[in-house]
């Protein structure tokens, strides 16, 4: 990779931490927790429990092969040193082609909050240029606007929280799970689903939504190459981030709850907004709806950001198309991997709806996160900062959440990755210099 220009190492541990922060307090926030209620009913904490947990081993190989590959590219990088050829490029093929799904998601989130009816669309793409536009005039720019989005998601969501617990007569009771003591409620999908109704199998589907969530943090470790001390920063910063976001989804997760219940929000199209709306402040709608925009927003800017530079890591080895592989002479970010990139999610806004992408994006990140398990349990002692235990757990724990996703996502996914690899063998193929021995 010496023989192609680098990008700037122009980002510290704070800037890490908030380009972490952006990518996972993001739209999920304001959408996750209906689904994973349904799935879990009152052990929803739990199943956060869980995907915290799943996240975290995935987290540790992250943050300790970065370490020992400060470059761009993330597990596709990991899994080429580690594992071979094919391992890294399963990995970036799923990063890619999942992350490319959530960016489109990301900015029809944002118009679903910010556009006028009928207006979804355009105001979506308009949105996916100027955030690549904003990726595009450097990193340190990306990491300025995400404090910005992060501050303002964060305010509206203490202040939503706030509201339900002053004036939403809370019941703290239902915070606990069912059987537990002073627990209360049932699992709402036991009606009707007969999969739900089994605790363990409702546990496992939340967290598996849920640790959509926590994903962000593989932004930071796929802009090692962008870092200053990166063997320093990358670890600390992972851990900072995924400690924070945990944190801020167990406080908005219990207050849910407490206010709506399990019922109430399992049922909800928004649950923060009718958090908010339990309150005695009417404003606090307005404070949803802005900061449920600026966090899409901010999930938007990382995705670019992360999936410019995997995309980048791809065609410096010829797994993509070489002339992705250019840097900027003057701002030292991948610029055509990122205007490639917003050309794809523009038609893909226009023309898709990916409500129900959710799941296909999450079997690719699941993915991605196996291969870097794979991958960190081949390190030697001396690159090693984690036990072997955590990356076994999170092999596990990705292997577990896949099979609670729907099956629609699982078939898609493995039929785009399988696609992915049989491209990839035919070009290896035909790039395979004839024989110098004559047939007999």
């Amino acid at each position: 990779m010496t023989d192609h220009p680098t990008l700037a190492r122009r980002l510290g541990t704070a800037d890490a931490v908030v380009i972490g922060l952006g990518s996972m307090i993001g739209a999920g926030v304001f959408a996750a927790f209906a689904p994973a209620a349904q799935a879990a009913g009152t052990w929803l904490l739990v199943g956060l429990a869980v995907a915290a947990l799943v996240a975290y081993a995935n987290a540790t190989s992250s943050a300790q092969l970065a370490a020992q590959y400060p470059t761009s590219g993330g597990t596709y990088v990991y899994g080429r040193e580690r594992l071979g050829a094919w391992w890294g490029f399963a990995a970036g093929w799923a990063f890619v082609v999942g992350k490319t799904a959530s960016c489109a998601a990301m900015a029809l989130t944002f118009a679903a909050y910010a556009a006028p009816p009928g207006w979804e669309r355009p105001v979506a793409a308009t949105a996916v240029v100027a955030l690549a536009a904003v990726n595009y005039h450097g990193v340190t720019r990306t990491a300025g606007l995400t404090r910005v989005v992060v501050t303002v998601v964060l305010v509206s969501l203490g202040l939503v929280v706030l509201a339900g617990v002053v004036g939403g007569d809370p019941d703290w009771t239902r915070v606990l799970p069912a059987g537990a003591p002073g627990g209360g409620g049932g699992a709402v999908g036991a009606e009707g689903d007969g999969l739900a109704a089994v605790p363990g199998y409702g546990v496992l589907q939340s967290a598996g939504l849920l640790f959509f969530a926590f994903a962000g943090y593989a932004r930071i470790a796929t802009m090692g190459e962008e870092v200053r001390d990166p063997a320093r920063t990358i670890p600390r910063a992972i851990q900072l981030a995924l400690g924070a976001a945990v944190l801020v989804y167990a406080v908005v997760a219990a207050t849910l709850l407490a206010v709506l219940g399990p019922e109430g929000t399992a049922s909800s199209a928004a649950p923060l907004a009718d958090l908010a709306e339990a309150g005695p402040w009417g404003w606090a709608g307005v404070v949803v709806r802005v900061g449920a925009a600026a966090a899409s927003l901010g999930a938007l800017l990382a995705l670019i950001a992360g999936v410019g530079r995997t995309s980048l890591a791809m065609a410096r080895q010829d797994d993509l198309p070489g002339w992705l592989a250019a840097v900027h002479p003057r701002h030292r970010v991948p610029h055509r991997a990122e205007v490639a990139l917003a050309g794809v999610v523009v038609v893909l806004v226009l023309t898709v709806d990916l409500r129900e992408a959710i799941g296909f994006s999450s079997f690719g990140v699941l993915l991605y996160y196996l291969v870097a398990n794979l991958s960190a349990w081949t390190q030697d002692e001396d690159h090693r900062r984690f036990p072997r235990a955590l990356q076994v757990l999170g092999a596990v724990g990705c292997l577990a959440l896949v099979v609670t996703l729907p099956p629609t996502a699982v078939l898609v996914g493995t039929a785009v990755l399988g696609t992915g690899l049989a491209l990839r063998a035919a070009r290896l193929h035909h790039r395979r210099p004839p024989s110098r021995h004559p047939r007999r």
